[in-house]
């Protein structure tokens, strides 16, 4: 029998197992994004719920995922907010298509959604009928009503955020606050 010599392992240098110092742009596009979530995360899945998306977690979690992405590209990151904020319509009304379209090729209609109990009588009556009302408007109307009267953006923002112009912002918020208003007067 030969007597085998075990093969010496060369180990790699040092420099290769010490990490690598964490590049500054990095940092700051994480402590960016962290401070951007502090603040804005709440406003940002109200928006969602009342543009009426059906999965507003997972459209704000996309939408911080796309500009943690593309920050390094943000001209000016104090605009990352509108940046959001428009990502969070775009993703909503892309996925309000995208459920239009699958309920369309179903051959079982969805089954009606019920509101918890617990939901039910948390809202008053007129709040309940205000937001049902809001959820039949078209969707341009209601991104333009929820951008100006829940989150206060001026024409401008909302515009940004619509990717219209500030004429068509009136127009929709003009008819939307009609359609809403007809809607309670005929409640009463």
């Amino acid at each position: 029998m030969r007597r085998r010599h075990p093969i010496p392992v060369q180990e790699p240098p040092l420099e290769e197992l010490t990490p690598a110092p964490p590049d500054p742009e990095d940092l700051e596009r994480e402590a960016g994004l962290a401070r951007l979530f502090e603040l804005h995360y709440a406003s940002m899945l109200r928006l969602a719920v009342l543009l009426g998306a059906d999965d507003p977690e997972n459209v704000v979690a996309e939408a911080y995922y796309q500009i943690y992405r593309k920050w390094r590209r943000l001209r000016d990151t104090e605009a990352a907010e509108a940046y959001l904020r428009s990502t969070v319509c775009n993703l909503t009304r892309m996925r309000i298509r995208h459920l239009q379209v699958a309920r369309k090729h179903v051959e079982n209609p969805p089954e009606e959604t019920v509101v918890s109990a617990e939901s039910a009588a948390l809202l008053r009556d007129d709040q309940r009928v205000l937001i049902d009302a809001l959820q039949q408007l078209p969707a341009r109307q209601r991104e333009a009503l929820v951008l100006r009267h829940w989150l206060g953006l001026k024409e401008g923002e909302i515009a940004s955020a619509m990717g219209i112009s500030s004429g068509s912002v009136k127009t929709h918020t003009a008819r939307g606050l009609a359609a809403l208003t007809q809607a309670m007067e005929a409640r009463r």
